[in-house]
């Protein structure tokens, strides 16, 4: 991964990063062969920086692991999802603009 801010986030360590956090988790899900999330990738690493202490960031690899992103019915990737205590609270499905990702993050850092 591009930047030391963005974790990487698994089957086996989704519960523990991601659903116990006790901040927001912006979870990109993508795979290597995804041209739109090539291009969704260095906005992600940019929100890593951005709001790095604020909130976690990290990717699921969807073809290495499946259980997770079938779970959250993840059917076209990129798929951004916003976890808030244990919960989703917003997702961007698709490539979309910086501007797109830090509104969604911006909400739930204010509540």
């Amino acid at each position: 991964m591009a930047n030391e801010f963005v974790l990487a986030f698994t089957d086996a360590n989704f519960e523990n990063e991601v659903l116990k956090s006790d901040k927001p988790v912006l979870v990109d899900f993508w795979a290597v062969w995804c041209a739109p999330c090539r291009a969704v990738a260095p906005i992600i690493d940019e929100m890593a920086s951005d709001y790095n202490g604020t909130i976690k960031v990290g990717k699921v690899n969807v073809d290495e692991n499946q259980v997770i992103p079938s779970k959250y019915g993840i059917r076209g990737i990129p798929t951004v999802i916003l976890f808030n205590n244990g919960k989703v609270v917003d997702q961007i499905v698709g490539a979309a603009p910086k501007t797109a990702f830090k509104q969604m993050i911006d909400r739930a850092v204010a509540h």
